[in-house]
Order: C-alpha cells, then sequence, then structure tokens
C-alpha cells in the first residue's frame, strides 16, 4: 500500500485526485495541504511514501516545498505535477530534489503508474525527456564554486567504469541499452548504476542527469 499526500491549493483539484487514489487498492491518502509550508509539515507528520506536490500555489510554492521536503531527511518521495507551458518551473523542482514530474492532465493510468515508481524508488520521467528539460533550462541555474568542487569530490570516487555509466544515464540510455552498447548483462548494469547512485548521493537517474550536466560530464546539445 502507498500512502500519498495530495498538495494542491484547489480544493476540487484535491477532491478529484482523492478520489482516483481511493478508487484503486494500492495506494491510500495519507492527508492534503493546500499550500507549501502545510505540505512541508504534513510531510513531516504524516510520513507518506509519496508526496504529490502542486508547483503554483500562493505563499511557498511547490519548488521551495520540495527543497525543504527533501532538505529535511524525509523519506517521502516528491512527484510534481505541472503543465506544458511551464517545463522550467518542472526543472526547478528537479534540482530542489523531486523524483519527477507528471503533466496535470496524464491519464489516471499514467498518474498511478507515476506514484507506484516514484514509491519503488525509481523516477518516472523518461531520461531523454530530461534531457530535453536541462538542454533548455540549465543554463538559468548558476552553481556556486563550493557545489562545483563537493560535486568534483564525488566524480573522483567513481570507478573508470562507473563513470562510463554515468555519461550513458546523462545520454538518455536505459539499462538495457547500456548492457548491449557497452556489452555487459543487465543485472550487471543495474549493480553499476545502483552504486553511482550511491557515490554521487542521487536518489534517483532524474537526479544522476542532472548531476552529470553539473559536472560536465554532459552538455547541452551535444555533438
Amino acid at each position: 500500500m502507498t500512502t500519498v499526500l495530495i498538495v494542491d491549493d484547489q480544493p476540487l483539484h484535491r477532491l478529484g485526485l482523492r478520489i482516483l487514489l481511493e478508487s484503486v487498492d494500492e495506494t491510500q491518502v495519507a492527508g492534503e495541504a493546500g499550500n507549501g509550508s502545510e505540505a512541508v509539515r504534513r510531510t513531516a507528520e504524516l510520513r507518506p511514501d509519496v508526496v504529490l506536490m502542486d508547483i503554483r500555489m500562493p505563499g511557498m510554492d511547490g519548488i521551495e516545498a520540495t527543497r525543504q521536503i527533501v532538505a529535511n531527511g524525509n523519506r517521502s518521495r516528491v512527484l510534481v505535477l505541472t503543465t506544458f507551458d511551464l517545463d522550467e518551473y518542472a526543472h526547478a523542482a528537479l534540482r530542489a530534489g523531486a523524483s519527477g514530474f507528471l503533466l496535470k492532465d496524464a491519464r489516471p493510468e499514467e498518474l498511478l503508474g507515476g506514484i507506484r515508481a516514484v514509491a519503488a524508488g525509481d523516477a518516472i520521467i523518461a531520461p531523454a525527456m530530461t534531457r530535453r528539460l536541462l538542454d533548455t533550462y540549465a543554463h538559468h541555474l548558476p552553481r556556486s564554486t563550493r557545489d562545483q568542487d563537493h560535486d568534483h569530490a564525488k566524480i573522483h570516487a567513481l570507478t573508470d567504469r562507473e563513470r562510463e555509466i554515468l555519461v550513458a544515464i546523462a545520454r538518455g540510455w536505459t539499462n538495457p541499452e547500456i548492457a548491449e552498447r557497452l556489452h555487459l548483462s543487465e543485472s550487471t548494469v543495474k549493480t553499476h548504476v545502483g552504486r553511482v547512485l550511491a557515490k554521487i548521493g542521487a536518489r534517483d537517474r532524474v537526479q544522476a542527469v542532472i548531476f552529470a550536466y553539473d559536472i560536465g560530464l554532459a552538455s547541452p546539445n551535444p555533438s
């Protein structure tokens, strides 16, 4: 059973999501929140598996709420809801620590599948889609020298093979594609991916792609 906290400033939107989530046996609504501050507080209280986070809300928005939830060390994973014309907000939410995002008009089965994936520790954004977001918006987000030095220390902890795997993840390759192109078994690839995520401190593949861009292992529109 996956517990979900619904965060949206529109009561009717929350009601619709609650009805959907309560219509299946695999999810349970742990609670609701109408703004970012309440989301941070209720996440700490309820410790849901997944926080279904709207972005645009009065007061503290979903991006800052996501940042605080992740910074507080909660085990809860954040799944952001966005719209086609707000991709820059989705990217900022990923940088804040969200495990992925879905469009608000996603089909019910897509939303439920996304919640399952995030609860299981996966990212629900296709790697290629993440890359397109980074290609478009990475230049808007300068990083401090301290952050860069910290990331360089992490990259030096990777073996040559692990660095190769990280680059493959950043290129949007799936595990089967990595296995085929690097002549490895899928189980070996899965092991390497797990070690890479642990060493760079990434919660999932989305965060690994962001790390690869930040460190310079991937860049927008490579030749």
